[in-house]
């Protein structure tokens, strides 16, 4: 994966939402002293839990928005840990709500507006996840469109999914650059004919999957300097 090489051509800018823009793992931060000692294995947990669970009703056909499937997951984490409570069951569902983004994404987003490219949302969240998520972090207005796979009805990394950004863009695809910190997800968009900026925030082996992304980046801040 080069970090070298830029891209010249491109008019859209499509991001992941959830640990691309926005710190899931915030949420559980903001009830850590509650959660104790087990506060990370229960975020990771969850995190874990909530992927595996689209994945796997993709597969079988009964699709769930993506609020059904982050309860599911939390429910699934509480379990493991003996947790039983209801209201912090709640606040941490209502955290995710108000996720906090990551430090350099306004002044990104701010950047590449200027510079004139589309700039977008794609995301398994549902609309008022995202909506919710984009009022809270203050980049309501650096964001052109927001798209939720719900206006499909299956998750990522199934190729319809990145085909709606293709289609409610109006673009072709090699016209796009994607931006994931998921190194799957990087992989599909790549797979399905995206350039695409492995956002490595966690330090991620790479996936043995069809599709390379073209760069592996440490933040977003490295974005605005590869792509004209």
């Amino acid at each position: 994966m080069s970090q070298n090489n830029k891209i010249d051509g491109i008019k859209a800018c499509v991001f992941d939402a959830y640990g691309t823009l926005f710190d899931h793992h915030s949420a559980i931060g903001k009830h850590r002293k509650q959660l104790g000692d087990a506060a990370d294995q229960i975020s990771l947990l969850w995190r874990t839990k909530q992927l595996e669970y689209t994945w796997l009703r993709s597969l079988m056909k009964h699709h769930a928005d993506f609020w059904q499937v982050t309860q599911d997951a939390l429910d699934f984490a509480f379990d493991m840990h003996q947790i039983t409570n209801l209201d912090l069951k709640n606040d941490l569902m209502n955290a995710y709500l108000s996720l906090e983004c990551y430090p350099e994404v306004p002044d990104v987003l701010f950047l590449l507006k200027t510079r004139g490219f589309k700039l977008a949302i794609l995301s398994n969240g549902t609309h008022e996840m995202l909506d919710s998520a984009v009022k809270k972090s203050g980049i309501s207005d650096l964001i052109d469109i927001t798209l939720s796979v719900e206006q499909i009805g299956t998750f990522k990394p199934d190729p319809s999914v990145y085909q709606l950004a293709v289609d409610q863009l109006n673009l072709h695809s090699h016209e796009i650059i994607f931006q994931s910190s998921n190194a799957w997800d990087a992989s599909g968009a790549s797979a399905f004919g995206f350039n695409v900026a492995w956002i490595n925030r966690f330090g991620q082996s790479k996936e043995r999957l069809p599709g390379k992304p073209n760069f592996e980046l440490k933040t977003l801040m490295e974005l605005p300097d590869l792509i004209h």
